[in-house]
């Protein structure tokens, strides 16, 4: 392999040389001014020294003819003076732009050049600089980074920040202000590199992590060749046309005749919403005729709804596109009623701790009373709902697993794993400790105040088997849910939804980009995710290409507000529909977008006590604003000449692209095509091939005693890898009569041999105790609320693996002993219970939020990353765990002083009851040489809580 220098010289890449250390570095991609002159002045011609190996030159990207050939002739240009000046910094300017001049798109020509670069096979040799006014918030400069640019000068943006900031004081300090807006610009990049698995701006750099939505297929392949056009449509022409309307603007002097004073610029309210300029689907008169509608529940009121969204005029892809029929209306009379609209409409999840328990229970009655669905959300629920016209009937899991118990599962009629979701793909959610107040730190398992994260890498996820392995999961912990996923609208979501199919999941949800309230950031709001229309329509027709469309039931979410909204979801593949920030605006949400603040002024998305009781919503509201939804489907059907939905579901010759001017400029005939086979799912249940007969066997054993406990029972059996998610089928059930509280300890002993499948002991409820010679699996003890799970073997101790990983993920009480090691993120997202295993591989601990962990032996990196509860003993007489240890939130100190006697108190109780239950010869050795081995005792906590407060935690 080999590296042409440009200098006539050829180098074997992989050898040390001078040459390869010549690099100018910089903390940041986002350069401040005086950075910027530090770099021409590296490159500065009279300098020898470095002139040869940092030449730059500045290139202007101000034009006066067309677009298409003065980017042709600029990029042009500039591969020549690579190749034959020597030129190694290209600084792209567009500066010069005034009112003769306009300037290319700095993006186009990034993308453009840094393609030519490539082909020429002299990318290696460059570096682009751009300086620009393009860039002004976190994802311009991911998108210039992203298709190729090294750095970026963002100048206007430092213009308008002093602009702002001298207008309020003059005698600002100004470097240290800007500053800050460049560590913001670069905390946002790298919120974004993050939620894409990126770890360094070079990996990021010409990634092209993007979807292209409504660009020709010409400047596709010319500026961004290697993402995905999504939707063929404008080309150079359409951007020129655009860019000389904006250039006329900007130059145009416009004058108020009252004063004759020049008006000020144009501000776009791109971001924050101004009369008559960008934009907002939830505008105040939007907002104002929902809650008109929903008060009142007249047709007259909700009339004004539909003029405001079904006539606002080509602002989403589903206004592209106009109802066409191929029949003769019919009476609504003949159109099936509402109550079967009602439950195709769900609430979208929303969870308790994100709004309030006012908002988030008038939801819920509203959908079970006219037999919709609400969505829990994932933050858990108060049991005292279960069985009450307050239970959501859609309850989600995701990485948080916040609250996740068996007694919560058997409660829902769906359960709903949240991969990702659409106003926040790729990013988690964060629930602010202002929040976290008493109630919801119970549900959640975790302490009040503490700010709760939902990181992105879900831990029990990381392929479609490992999603297939959940599922199974779910479908043994409540046999009568629908199991449903949920995934984000992107390009190729068609493949991901046809493995869904294919690892049993019975609903799928695209959603759509286009929701999300004040909880997802701006950013994420605005760049992140795609239209519901292009997932939905890929997902639909991978499915029917496979053959898989009916397994699945096909929802989704996304802005939905009307009944045409429905109808044309309805259309382009979709069987059930929901509502979410159109549905807390029903009950009073005047989108402020301070959700994360706690301050809701209206009470839907705040805990504080005082703003809650300013709540006016009421399950009136709800019932009137769907009641309106589900009548305008009714009319719309009638005149189409159909009789139901279900009907309509992937009949996409319904649709027509509208007669317009601009329509015509994208390719939107090419969303309508359609496939041979079924559009609408034609099972109850997408069944596993694992019907999972042999716990059943075992159920029929133990059911005597789960109805009667007053007789405990114990089993013995023989076990295999073939024997996934054990103890969970039954914990469901003794969930179902007894709830959490479950039955009295070993009520159930289940006495097992062999070597177990995935997921042993998910979901375990209190009374059930396994106890197995051999080994598990990966997800031991996954969600477990209780009870006992015990594994040793003749093999035993810490060089012997006896789990795998992801062990004890989620599990909120229980107590788990492993006398060998376990694998890799042990313990994540613990909330309540005790385990002791010998040995673990890295990111023990990880976001856990209380119970007790034990390790008698090594353990890996990165050691309590995220932790914020509970407490973790780790032995170590080898003196190498602190430097393992994630030191951002938590803290590890020694015990063997006076001030941690409770802490010693209670890890010699645990390591006597482990060493009874296992025979660990580690355990034994310990107790046995306790006063000197406890000094090889690391406890690691959160840091700040003091030691009683860790005391306090034992036995939650």
């Amino acid at each position: 392999m080999s590296l042409n220098t440009g200098f006539g010289e050829v180098q074997n890449i992989l050898d040390d040389s001078p040459q390869h250390a010549r690099r100018l570095k910089t903390v940041s991609p986002i350069m401040s001014a005086e950075k910027f002159q530090l770099l021409k002045e590296f490159g500065n011609p009279t300098d020898e020294k470095y002139q040869e190996v940092y030449k730059y030159r500045t290139y202007s990207t101000a034009f006066t003819t067309d677009i298409k050939s003065s980017m042709d002739i600029l990029v042009e240009q500039i591969i020549s003076d690579v190749k034959n000046d020597g030129i190694r910094t290209v600084i792209l300017n567009d500066k010069d732009m005034n009112e003769d001049k306009k300037a290319l798109p700095m993006l186009m020509v990034v993308g453009r050049l840094n393609q030519l670069l490539l082909d020429n096979e002299i990318r290696h040799l460059v570096s682009i600089v751009a300086v620009t006014g393009e860039v002004f918030d976190p994802h311009s400069a991911a998108c210039m980074i992203g298709f190729g640019a090294t750095s970026v000068f963002p100048y206007l943006l430092y213009y308008t920040i002093e602009h702002i900031v001298r207008a309020e004081d003059e005698n600002a300090n100004m470097p240290v202000i800007l500053k800050k807006s460049r560590r913001a610009i670069g905390a946002g990049l790298m919120k974004i590199m993050s939620k894409m698995g990126i770890s360094t701006v070079s990996s990021y750099r010409n990634s092209k992590l993007f979807d292209v939505i409504g660009l020709s297929g010409d400047i596709v392949e010319d500026c961004f060749k290697g993402s995905i056009g999504l939707l063929k449509g404008l080309g150079y022409d359409d951007i020129e046309a655009r860019m000389n309307t904006a250039h006329a603007r900007a130059f145009t002097d416009i004058f108020d005749n009252r004063d004759s004073k020049k008006l000020p610029l144009y501000k776009g309210g791109f971001y924050k919403f101004k009369k008559g300029e960008e934009f907002h689907d939830f505008s105040k008169s939007t907002i104002s005729a929902i809650q008109r509608s929903s008060i009142s529940g007249k047709a007259e009121d909700y009339q004004l709804l539909k003029d405001l969204v079904n006539k606002r005029d080509k602002k989403f892809i589903r206004d592209f596109f106009e109802l066409k029929s191929d029949k003769q209306s019919i009476s609504i009379d003949e159109v099936e009623p509402l109550s079967d609209i009602f439950k195709r409409f769900s609430t979208a999840a929303m969870s308790m701790g994100s709004i309030s328990p006012e908002a988030h229970e008038t939801l819920a009655v509203a959908m079970n009373t006219i037999g919709g669905k609400s969505n829990s959300g994932e933050g858990g629920e108060e049991s005292s709902r279960y069985g009450t016209l307050k239970n959501s009937s859609i309850k989600q899991v995701a990485s948080g697993r916040f609250g996740v118990t068996p007694e919560y599962l058997r409660s829902a009629t769906e359960i709903q794993i949240k991969v990702a979701q659409g106003a926040k793909p790729g990013e988690g959610g964060q629930l602010p400790g202002s929040k976290v107040s008493p109630l919801i730190a119970s549900l959640r398992f975790t302490k009040p105040g503490v700010t709760l994260i939902s990181p992105p890498p879900h831990h029990d996820i990381y392929s479609i088997e490992d999603l297939a392995q959940l599922i199974f999961d779910l479908k043994q912990a409540n046999p009568k849910a629908r199991i449903a996923v949920k995934l984000v609208s992107t390009a190729g979501v068609g493949t991901i939804a046809a493995g869904v199919a294919k690892a049993y999941a019975d609903k799928i949800i695209i959603s759509g980009a286009d929701g999300g309230t004040g909880a997802a950031p701006i950013g994420s709001i605005r760049f992140a995710g795609n239209p519901w229309e292009l997932g939905l329509i890929e997902a639909h027709n991978a499915l029917k290409a496979n053959n898989l469309r009916g397994q699945v039931t096909l929802e989704t979410d996304g802005g939905l507000k009307t009944g045409l909204d429905v109808v044309k979801a309805a259309i382009l593949g979709a069987e059930e529909y929901a509502f979410g920030t159109g549905a807390l605006v029903v009950v009073g949400c005047m989108m402020f977008r301070v959700c994360h603040l706690n301050t809701c002024a209206v009470g839907v998305a705040t805990q504080q006590e005082h703003l809650r009781a300013k709540f006016t919503g009421n399950v009136e509201r709800v019932i009137n604003y769907f009641t309106l939804v589900a009548t305008e489907v009714r009319e719309i059907l009638a005149e189409l000449g159909y009789n139901s939905l279900e009907e309509i579901v992937g009949q996409n010759h319904l649709l027509s692209v509208i007669d317009d001017e601009f329509a015509k400029k994208f390719k939107f005939q090419e969303l309508l095509y359609d496939l041979d086979g079924v559009n609408t799912c034609q099972v109850e249940t997408n069944e596993p091939y694992d019907k999972n007969e042999y716990e059943k066997e075992l159920l029929a054993e133990v059911m005597p005693t789960i109805k009667d406990p007053s007789t405990p029972i114990t089993i013995n059996k023989e076990i295999s890898n073939l024997n996934r998610s054990f103890g969970t089928l039954i914990s469901g059930e003794v969930a179902n009569l007894y709830g959490n509280k479950g039955l009295d300890e070993c009520t159930i002993r289940l006495s097992m041999k062999g070597t177990a499948g995935q997921s042993l002991g998910a979901f375990l409820a209190e009374g059930v105790s396994i106890y197995l010679t051999g080994a598990g699996n990966d997800y031991i003890g996954k969600g477990m609320s209780g009870g006992r799970i015990v594994i040793t073997s003749d093999k035993c101790g810490e060089e012997f693996a006896l789990g795998g990983n992801t062990c004890l993920y989620g599990a909120t009480a229980g107590k788990l002993y492993i006398n060998g090691q376990v694998g890799e993120r042990f313990a994540v997202r613990n909330s309540g219970a005790t385990a002791i295993v010998e040995g673990t591989g890295d990111h023990p601990c990880e976001y856990m939020t209380g119970g007790t962990v034990i390790i008698l032996g090594k353990t890996g990196v990165n050691f309590g990353a995220g932790m914020t509860g509970g407490v973790a003993f780790v032995y170590d007489d080898n003196k190498e765990f602190y430097e393992k240890i994630n030191q951002e939130l938590v803290e590890a100190v020694r015990i063997d002083t006076e001030d941690h006697d409770t802490e010693m108190f209670e890890l010699k109780r645990l390591l006597k009851d482990y060493a009874e239950e296992t025979g660990s010869l580690k355990a034994t050795e310990i107790l046995d040489n306790f006063r000197s081995d406890v000094r090889n005792f690391w406890m690691v906590s959160p840091r700040g809580m003091k030691p009683t407060q860790v005391a306090d935690k034992k036995g939650e």
